[in-house]
């Protein structure tokens, strides 16, 4: 009689942030936390040297006493900048002294079990497609962070295309970001309507280029996506993400699942696959048509055959 081994499969997510580094135990069959939550701030100034001490710190408080939990398994890191084989490309939210640091060999160094760090924005939309609202979706998905900055992830058939800083484009000669982060609205003084203006060019820009499936909405203000989703006119399905502050824990345990090389990268199935039951995962759906849409003209809203424009400069948005 053969014997199978039903235990989940868990490993720790470590996600650093800007303002917080949290981190949790993951089944990631399932794409949920097992157990709480643990934050700690941010140290300032956010040199290697004291992040890594916050997220050893994390990794002991997570898997003391935790008996279903392997303590030699690889933690998932996120970093919320370039990521290239482990190694920083960039560090705009955190010290310089990350950039260029090989983060995967100095935490494994303090931690002494192996690493895997991914960039925040990329963990985030694996979790999204893998186990949230892109779950099963064939194709392009996007997924869009809105913070401080502007967070992306490009995911073709469920493959991560990684790094994508889709918050740097430069549209009507302004980086994406600056127009239409969460900050900026606050920064502006923008009500609801007005910010919906330049979110309307950001994701139009958007569409034009990469034709998505699906684009995902989280960050901040992913909570109160009833106040501007609604005044958008794409002709792609746009939706809010479901596993929130979460996602980048999740993401980055899975990318620890990965590089342990139990699994393949999240989502990574033939177009039509499924995945096996309970699992997360499987592409081969497609987001149902929202057919012909209406475009901004000032302040008209102008049906346009085919679904699809693209309106001009946001400068002139409130």
């Amino acid at each position: 009689m053969a014997i199978t081994n039903d235990k989940p499969r868990r490993y720790i997510g470590i996600d650093i942030g800007g303002t917080g580094v949290k981190g949790g135990i993951v089944d990631v069959d399932e794409g949920r936390l097992h157990g709480s939550c643990i934050r700690f701030a941010t140290p300032q100034p956010a040199t290697p040297s004291s992040v890594r001490e916050v997220v050893s710190q994390i990794v002991d408080e997570l898997t003391a006493g935790n008996e279903g939990l392997d303590p030699a398994s690889t933690v998932g890191v996120t970093y919320p900048g370039i990521v290239q084989y482990g190694i920083s490309r960039s560090a705009a939210n955190m010290d310089p002294a990350f950039l260029n640091l090989d983060i995967n060999a100095y935490f494994t160094e303090r931690l002494r079990r192996p690493v895997a760090v991914i960039n925040d924005a990329d963990a985030a939309g694996l979790a999204e497609v893998r186990c949230g609202a892109g779950r099963g979706i064939n194709g392009t998905v996007l997924v869009i962070t809105l913070g401080t900055g502007i967070g992306s992830a490009l995911i073709f058939n469920g493959n991560l295309v990684p790094n994508a800083e889709l918050g740097h484009l430069s549209i009507d000669g302004f980086e994406a970001e600056i127009k239409a982060s969460a900050v900026a609205r606050e920064r502006d003084g923008l009500t609801w309507e007005e910010y919906s203006v330049r979110l309307q060019r950001y994701f139009s820009e958007l569409e034009f280029i990469f034709s998505p499936e699906l684009i995902i909405v989280g960050g901040g203000i992913s909570q109160r996506t009833d106040e501007y989703l609604p005044l958008l006119r794409l002709r792609t399905s746009i939706t809010p993400a479901s596993l929130q502050n979460e996602a980048g824990i999740v993401g980055a345990a899975m990318e620890a699942a990965h590089a342990a090389g139990l699994e393949q990268p999240a989502g990574n199935f033939q177009p039509g696959e499924s995945p096996r039951s309970g699992q997360c995962g499987g592409v081969g759906r497609r987001p149902g048509s929202a057919g012909d849409v209406e475009r901004l003209d000032g302040d008209q809203r102008v049906p346009v055959a085919g679904g699809f424009h693209v309106p001009r400069e946001w400068a002139k948005a409130p």
